[in-house]
């Protein structure tokens, strides 16, 4: 098998997934277009079949194996959408499986794999992140002989996920000016990147990775694929601790530009998403919509392309989304504030210091110093983000003693 990706071998891929995946809209954003100042389409994959792109490569991958290696079954590691996908294909091909999740997955793609599946497939937990389920994965493979369906660093997978960028450039009314996709392994954005770059060599190609799991950009740092010390795995979808051994060079030859997302300003893409476009995305699914408003200036040349990855989002995520949101756009923030042990002492704080406004969120004493004094956490929700310099004006002339707790605080991870 050749360890080089081609577009002739995305021409394949397409042929072979004709009948099987949907061929997914690019829609017009309005509310994108006008934030930019230019023309956005969204390509529109979390309407895909398992509400997932990571279908086209993992049914192209397995497909392409010949009787005697799907005799043998399969075997996969997934974060959930990948596993959808070989799920879908072991059920529609008739080929056993097993999908490696980590623990971090939520219910919801658990589930929804199994369900695919059905008695084809047997979902196992295998460790805490996906770098641990897919080391788990591998084992099971080397000790079975089940072909191990990776998520992205295979061709025939980077080939199933480059017909989005197919599909996307021969429906696009003009030629993209920019793509933006999603990063976590590598295996979407190099595969478009091979089809952009035969096809419509000028268009600008930028991947956007969760700041949290920022591989690649590492990768492009080292000269190759390190793995990180440490990822935030709430974007679950990208979270990736090291990129592909073979997406990475194609990343580095190929894409214009990668950039880490806060995923802050993911989750207020998500909510932006489904309140104003009635679109339910997962975060990985609004990392391309997020950095292009965050990153890109007013008025940029367009059209733009948004690849709205996945929508495989549990619901019982939501309050998280909403917090991490309103921290980000700076409508939330948390204090430690030390309150003399006396009479009065809270209503000088709700009277003297709180504005109009300005609502109390949560409130809980942490423990008590001494007799006298007791710190406790309090959050504070703004009508205005530009508030805050007045609140702030107000903590520090007040007699009690305030502490702010800024999001790049140790302690903040205890709030989320």
């Amino acid at each position: 098998m050749t360890k080089r990706l081609t577009a002739a071998m995305i021409s394949q891929a397409a042929e072979r997934l004709r009948p099987v995946v949907r061929r997914t809209p690019l829609e017009s954003n309005q509310r994108l277009s006008d934030l930019l100042g230019t023309e956005v389409l969204l390509k529109r994959e979390d309407s895909q079949i398992c509400r997932s792109y990571k279908v086209r490569g993992a049914f192209n991958l397995i497909a392409s194996l010949t009787e005697a290696e799907q005799r043998r079954g399969v075997v996969c590691a997934s974060a959930g959408n990948h596993g959808q996908g070989v799920a879908f294909a072991c059920a529609r091909l008739g080929i056993d499986g097993r999908v490696y999740v980590p623990s971090t997955t939520p219910r919801q793609k658990r589930e929804r794999i199994a369900a695919l599946g059905g008695e084809r497939v047997q979902v196992v937990v295998g460790g805490g992140t996906y770098d641990e389920a897919s080391t788990a994965a591998h084992a099971d493979s080397d000790r079975t002989g089940a072909v191990y369906v990776h998520p992205f660093d295979d061709v025939r997978t980077m080939a199933g996920q480059g017909t989005v960028g197919l599909e996307l450039l021969a429906q696009s009314p003009r030629r993209p000016h920019t793509v933006v996709l999603p990063v976590g392994g590598g295996g979407l954005i190099a595969g478009v990147a091979v089809w952009l770059r035969e096809h419509s060599p000028a268009t600008r190609i930028i991947g956007a990775e969760p700041a949290g799991a920022a591989s690649m950009r590492a990768a492009l740092d080292h000269g190759g694929p390190v793995a990180l010390p440490e990822i935030d795995s709430f974007v679950d979808g990208a979270a990736v601790g090291r990129v592909g051994e073979f997406t990475f060079p194609l990343v580095k030859d190929l894409v214009d530009e990668i950039v880490a997302v806060d995923e802050g300003a993911i989750c207020t893409e998500m909510l932006d998403l489904y309140q104003s476009d009635g679109i339910i995305a997962e975060p990985a699914g609004a990392l391309a919509g997020a950095a292009a408003r965050e990153l890109m200036p007013y008025g940029s040349p367009g059209p733009v392309v948004c690849v709205v990855s996945g929508g495989n989002n549990d619901v019982s995520r939501y309050g998280e989304v909403l917090e991490r949101s309103l921290v980000h756009i700076g409508l939330r923030h948390y204090f430690l504030v030390t309150f003399p042990q006396r009479p009065g002492a809270l209503r000088h704080f709700l009277d003297e210091v709180l504005g109009e406004g300005e609502d109390i969120i949560a409130f809980e004493y942490v423990k008590k110093n001494n007799r006298d004094t007791g710190p406790a956490l309090v959050g504070i929700e703004l009508e205005r983000a530009g508030d805050l310099e007045s609140l702030l004006h107000r903590m520090k002339a007040s007699p009690l003693t305030v502490e702010r707790i800024p999001p790049g605080s140790p302690l903040f991870t205890f709030l989320l």
